[in-house]
């Protein structure tokens, strides 16, 4: 009996040592999956995500990097004079193999400079949508604001290479570094020397109603001999799905289903899908709350709805939400993905949303919570106000 008493009393003196202690990690700690002394959780590795601590989160390289994709916004003349000494520094200095979309290179101000020009003949272009370079580059260099790294997002369906993004647009929320010592930023990246965040996608699944008598045909077809018809379309999201009115002057009328049940129909301008990456964007226009990327969620957010208890919402990352016209709905809706490749819905089309298991791997100026609150604070100014003056005691009499 001394000897369980004695056991029992190290036994909780090292529990209380394990509470008092405080780790880095930016997650809470795994819950226990024992209740009580016969039930636990039912362990399903198929429904598990895996989410490493952003606190260790951090760069390396399997083999030096020989390839970057540069990423430039198309007719900026601001942008000419970075782009091509960021370009000489990247084949002339560090030896790499340099990718560029071929409509950048056709711009009169590069395509004319006879100077640039024998930079330009080591270059490897691409046409979007034509040409498949997700297994040829390395990292990607984006230079502008928030678009380049939407753009450069939407070349990867897949997995997607790091990306260092800097500052040179209008916003710059998703874009930490400067340009001015891009240099050593770039040496210490390509060292294997930095933090990295990675900001999670939206795979978005577009099924037509035409789409799925298309492919019963396709399989008669095919039986037969015949051709096999056209696939769905999939989209990998880095910041929102919208679904909106389009040019009608109705309201939009949209059933939302969540995991195959139908939890709420939208009445209003539209709805937003966001990311936590997305959370900052359109969605905290229309009054959603800002997320840290690193937390796994999706975004719900109506817009303009026509119902005072209709606030945005947050559901697990894990969810399958789906988007489907309302019967009884006077309109057809429209969808676009980051802003781009917009479409028209009507009835019997569906657009289904997941979490993409290929997020996207942003490189950090410091890491990635002083990143992401200096962005909010440079950015949109949150929670900047003037200070009350200083209350002295003499004050404090009256």
């Amino acid at each position: 009996m001394y000897h369980f008493c004695l056991f029992l009393e190290k036994r909780n003196r090292s529990e209380t040592l394990i509470r008092m202690m405080r780790t880095q990690s930016l997650h809470g700690p795994s819950p226990v999956t024992t209740f009580g002394p016969k039930a636990c959780m039912l362990q399903n590795p198929h429904a598990v995500m895996h989410i490493q601590d952003p606190a260790s989160q951090r760069l390396t390289w399997n083999k030096p990097p020989t390839s970057v994709l540069v990423i430039k916004k198309i007719r900026d003349a601001s942008l000419l004079q970075p782009f091509k000494e960021l370009c000489v520094f990247l084949t002339e200095v560090k030896n790499l193999l340099v990718y560029v979309e071929k409509k950048v290179l056709e711009d009169p101000a590069i395509s004319g400079d006879e100077n640039f020009g024998a930079i330009t003949k080591k270059f490897c272009t691409f046409r979007e949508d034509l040409d498949d370079i997700s297994n040829r580059v390395d990292f990607i260099i984006c230079l502008g604001g928030d678009g380049t790294l939407l753009y450069a997002s939407s070349l990867f369906q897949e997995s997607v290479p790091p990306v260092m993004a800097f500052h040179l647009g209008s916003l710059g929320f998703l874009t930490p570094f400067k340009f001015d010592t891009y240099q050593s930023q770039l040496t210490q990246i390509i060292e294997g020397n930095a933090a990295i965040v990675l900001r999670s996608r939206l795979r978005v699944r577009v099924l037509k109603e035409n789409w799925e008598k298309k492919t019963r045909n396709a399989v008669r077809q095919v039986e037969g001999g015949g051709a096999s018809e056209e696939c769905p379309c999939v989209f990998q999201v880095l910041n929102e799905v919208v679904v909106d009115r389009g040019p009608s002057s109705y309201l939009s009328n949209v059933d939302l289903f969540l995991d195959g049940h139908l939890i709420t129909t939208v009445q209003g301008d539209g709805v937003i899908v966001s990311t936590p990456t997305g959370s900052t964007a359109y969605a905290v226009a229309a009054g959603a709350s800002m997320i840290h990327p690193n937390v796994p969620a999706i975004m719900i957010t109506p817009i303009c709805p026509h119902s005072l208890s209709f606030r945005p919402i947050v559901v697990p990352a894990g969810v399958e939400l789906k988007i489907m016209l309302s019967r009884d709905a006077r309109n057809t809706a429209w969808v676009s993905f980051d802003g781009r490749k917009r479409q028209e819905i009507c009835h019997g089309d569906s657009i289904t949303i997941t979490t993409s298991c290929f997020p996207v791997p942003s490189i950090c100026f410091r890491d990635p919570v002083n990143d992401w609150f200096e962005s909010l604070a440079q950015c949109l100014h949150w929670n900047v106000r003037k200070k009350q003056n200083y209350l002295s005691s003499e004050d404090e009499d009256f």
